[in-house]
């Protein structure tokens, strides 16, 4: 033993009667978030694995133009429990990058609102929303469907993205005639108010809503 220890040089030697160079703290796994924080966060906040990474789009820009859609007839809707669910390939959401975990205070959260200032006007909506409409194979009155945002402007979702937008038909039992109301809205503002207070990540408020918003709250333990 003498002489083995004779043979190594003094570092090594020092790591292995130190039980260390086991390259442990390489191997472990980073926790960190980008902004420094735990990537799991608060209860229910962790994006699950394998999920998909949302798309970022431009972000909100001075000036808004049309954007081209899916071909038409090529975007089917799904459903759960009788409610309509985006096609996942022509509208699998996208967020924009003038939003983050880091800024949310001065943008999504802040007082006096963020959404007025981003969103596009129905000169440009109302033409994309036709175009969509016809994407999905929608005929008739559009006067019930929402040209929604499937990651709301309050969850950093990108304002003017076609990825981002879809016409949602309104929900079962909806009179006809009666407007846009539909129950993805209030979905969107208990998450917008769940990040602003930090019991959930904007991530995964994001990929809760493209994921399923009928569930998306009860996914991240919102009830």
């Amino acid at each position: 033993m003498r002489s083995i220890r004779r043979a190594m040089p003094p570092v090594l030697l020092s790591c292995l009667l130190l039980a260390g160079c086991s390259n442990g703290s390489s191997s472990r796994a980073d926790t960190s978030g980008k902004d420094g924080a735990s990537a799991a966060g608060p209860s229910g906040t962790a994006v699950p694995a394998g999920a998909a990474k949302i798309p970022v789009g431009a972000g909100p820009q001075t000036t808004y133009t049309v954007q081209q859609q899916p071909p038409a007839g090529s975007c089917k809707y799904r459903y759960e429990k009788g409610e309509p669910l985006q096609d996942l390939k022509c509208t699998p959401g996208a967020t924009s990058p003038a939003v983050t975990q880091a800024n949310l205070a001065s943008t999504i959260c802040r007082k006096g609102g963020y959404t007025k200032g981003v969103r596009p006007p129905v000169a440009i909506t109302g033409k994309e929303k036709r175009l969509n409409a016809a994407s999905y194979g929608v005929t008739g009155s559009l006067s019930d469907d929402e040209y929604d945002h499937l990651i709301s402007l309050q969850l950093g979702g990108d304002p003017n993205d076609a990825r981002n937008l879809w016409v949602e038909p309104a929900d079962p039992g909806h009179k006809p005639g009666g407007g846009v109301n539909n129950k993805k809205d209030p979905v969107e503002t208990k998450l917008h108010t769940a990040v602003c207070s930090g019991k959930i990540t904007l991530e995964a408020a994001q990929q809760a809503i493209v994921t399923d918003w009928t569930t998306a709250s009860s996914r991240l333990g919102l009830g």
